[in-house]
């Protein structure tokens, strides 16, 4: 079943190549979306895909060079809405 996740990730996210990480990860995972800075200073990361799919992408950014980045993660499941043709970097 395909879903729709929405990770928002806070703490030192912006500035150390979050966004270009989470590009080049994404390349081994069957996952459409984006990924963007916010202007308060957290990175959203939208996807869709196969439920294990995201787990394992999620995972993935989770435990890359970003991890020491990363203070607080929030996340939402919610039905895949097939809006996407890759998965890139939004300005």
């Amino acid at each position: 079943m395909q879903k729709k996740l929405v990770a928002i990730f806070s703490g030192t996210v912006q500035g150390v190549g979050f966004r270009f990480t989470t590009e080049r990860i994404a390349k081994r995972f069957d996952v459409t979306g984006y990924v963007r800075n916010l202007p308060n200073g957290e990175v959203e990361l939208v996807a869709e895909g196969d439920v294990e799919v995201l787990q394992d992408f999620l995972k993935a950014v989770r435990e890359s060079g970003l991890a020491p980045y990363i203070r607080d993660m929030e996340t939402n499941w919610s039905n895949a809405e097939g809006k996407f043709q890759r998965f890139g970097i939004s300005f």
